[in-house]
């Protein structure tokens, strides 16, 4: 049991270090758009991969592209870079299979699961709920595993002179 138990937190830190490495790419995105306009970055894409700019997919998407200024892509990068770092301490942290981060990881993904269900309510999408699945899920297997760690310290002398020999 505990062997799976550690298998899991080693595939929540993985994924929390791979969405981090995929915030750190946006946010570089972002910089690299920075002095760029946005608008002709966009079109050489469209020609590049002859994407239909008319398709009813591409085209909401290119029309808020066209509007980001350099305050929004300043604003864009700033906020993915801190998310990322976030992720990163609690990836790192789970990897390293640090107790506190059980608790960092379960309050953080928490805190953002009313966001990720009104960004859901506002544009539904596969992918935006299976992250949410995946979210909700960490965060129910991290609260019952912190609960019963917790849960089966109380009945039981916290330290005795056989789990000190032990450690």
């Amino acid at each position: 049991m505990k062997r799976s138990g550690s298998t899991t937190i080693l595939l929540i830190g993985l994924f929390k270090l791979f969405k981090a490495l995929l915030l750190i790419a946006v946010g570089i995105g972002a910089l690299k758009l920075l002095h760029k306009n946005v608008a002709d970055v966009a079109t050489h894409w469209i020609e590049v991969l002859r994407v239909d700019p008319e398709n009813r997919f591409i085209h909401p998407m290119l029309s808020k592209l066209f509007r980001i200024g350099p305050k929004q892509l300043k604003e864009l990068s700033a906020g993915t870079f801190f998310y990322a770092a976030l992720l990163l301490v609690e990836g790192v942290g789970l990897l390293m299979r640090k107790h506190w981060a059980e608790y960092f990881t379960a309050i953080m993904t928490a805190a953002l699961i009313p966001l990720e269900v009104y960004e859901l309510a506002k544009h539904f999408t596969a992918a935006k709920v299976i992250v949410l699945l995946v979210n909700v899920a960490i965060v129910v297997y991290l609260v019952a595993r912190l609960r019963g760690r917790r849960g089966g310290g109380r009945s039981q002398p916290r330290t005795t002179r056989a789990t000190v020999l032990h450690k």
